[in-house]
C-alpha cells in the first residue's frame, strides 16, 4: 500500500507546491514509484508544475524521473455521497496498489477535499513562512507575553483528522511543520518564532524541520518544471554556492521526514 504524504496549510504562499514537487521528484529519483494529486482545483500549482516538466522534457529530449500526476476523476455519485469524497477516494484507490508514495497538495484554504485528505495522511507536511502571520494558523499567541495560548484553526483541523484515524484504527499521522523562507536577517524574530514552535510542538505533537531559504532559483525552476536535483541533467555543470546550499536543505528535509524504506542518496 502506498504511503500517503499530504502537504497542507490553510494559507497561500507558504511554499506548499514547491515542497510537493521537490519531495515527489526526490522520491522518484531515488527509484520509488510516486503518484501525485493536486486538490487545489482552481490554481493547480502542483499540477501545472508537473505539466511544465513534461512539456520541457518533450522539448529538450530529456527523460527525467517524474511523479505520475493525475487529475481527480469524474465519478458518478450515489445518493447521499459527497462528490468530492468519491473523486478523491477513486484517485487514491487507482494508485494505492501500484505506487510506493502518493504526494497530495492541498489548497491554501479550508475545503472539503483538504479536510478528507488530512485524514488519509500517513505523513503530513505543513510548510510555513517563518513569521507569526503564518504561526497564527497553528496557535493563538498572547501579544504581551508571546506565550502560546492554544491551538488555532488549522491545528484544530489536524486534531480532528487524528481523531478520525484513531477511531478507524489507523496509525497516527506523523505531522511535520517545515520552516520555509528562513532568512539570515531578523534573528530576533526567528528565535521568537522558533521558541513558540517548540513550545507548541510539545503541546499538540508535531516535529519541526528547517525547509527552504528564500532563493531566486525556486522562481526560475517552475516554468520548466525542474527541481534542484535536475540542474546537472539540464546542462548546469557547475552549481553556485546558493544552489549547493539549497540542495543540502532538500537533503536535510528528506532525511528528516523519516519516510519508510527511504535512504537519501542524492
Amino acid at each position: 500500500m502506498a504511503h500517503i504524504i499530504v502537504v497542507g496549510n490553510e494559507k497561500g504562499g507558504s511554499g506548499k507546491s514547491t515542497t510537493c514537487m521537490h519531495v515527489a521528484t526526490a522520491l522518484a529519483r531515488l527509484g520509488h514509484r510516486v503518484g501525485a494529486l493536486d486538490l487545489d482545483l482552481r490554481q493547480r500549482s502542483f499540477g501545472r508544475y508537473i505539466e511544465n516538466r513534461r512539456a520541457y522534457m518533450a522539448q529538450a529530449g530529456l527523460a527525467l524521473p517524474t511523479p505520475d500526476y493525475r487529475d481527480l476523476p469524474a465519478v458518478p455519485v450515489a445518493n447521499g455521497e459527497n462528490a468530492q469524497d468519491e473523486r478523491l477516494a477513486s484517485a487514491i484507490e487507482a494508485m494505492h496498489g501500484e505506487k510506493d508514495f502518493i504526494v497530495i497538495d492541498c489548497p491554501g484554504s479550508h475545503t472539503r477535499l483538504s479536510q478528507v485528505a488530512h485524514t488519509l495522511a500517513d505523513t503530513l507536511i505543513t510548510p510555513m513562512n517563518d513569521s507569526f502571520v503564518d504561526f497564527d494558523l497553528l496557535a493563538r499567541v498572547d501579544p504581551m507575553t508571546g506565550k502560546v495560548r492554544g491551538p488555532s484553526i488549522y491545528a484544530e483541523m489536524v486534531w480532528a483528522a487524528r481523531q478520525m484515524r484513531a477511531q478507524a484504527g489507523l496509525k497516527p499521522i506523523d505531522w511535520i511543520v517545515v520552516r520555509n523562507r528562513l532568512g539570515a536577517q531578523q534573528m530576533h524574530n526567528k528565535k521568537k518564532v522558533g521558541a513558540a514552535l517548540e513550545d507548541l510542538s510539545r503541546r499538540i505533537g508535531f516535529r519541526v524541520l528547517p525547509g527552504f531559504s528564500e532563493r531566486v532559483i525556486f522562481r526560475e525552476l517552475f516554468p520548466r518544471g525542474l527541481t534542484l536535483l535536475d540542474l546537472k541533467d539540464t546542462g548546469v555543470d557547475q552549481l553556485n554556492l546558493s544552489n549547493i546550499a539549497a540542495r543540502q536543505e532538500l537533503r536535510d528535509l528528506m532525511t528528516g521526514l523519516r519516510l519508510p524504506a527511504l535512504t537519501v542518496g542524492f
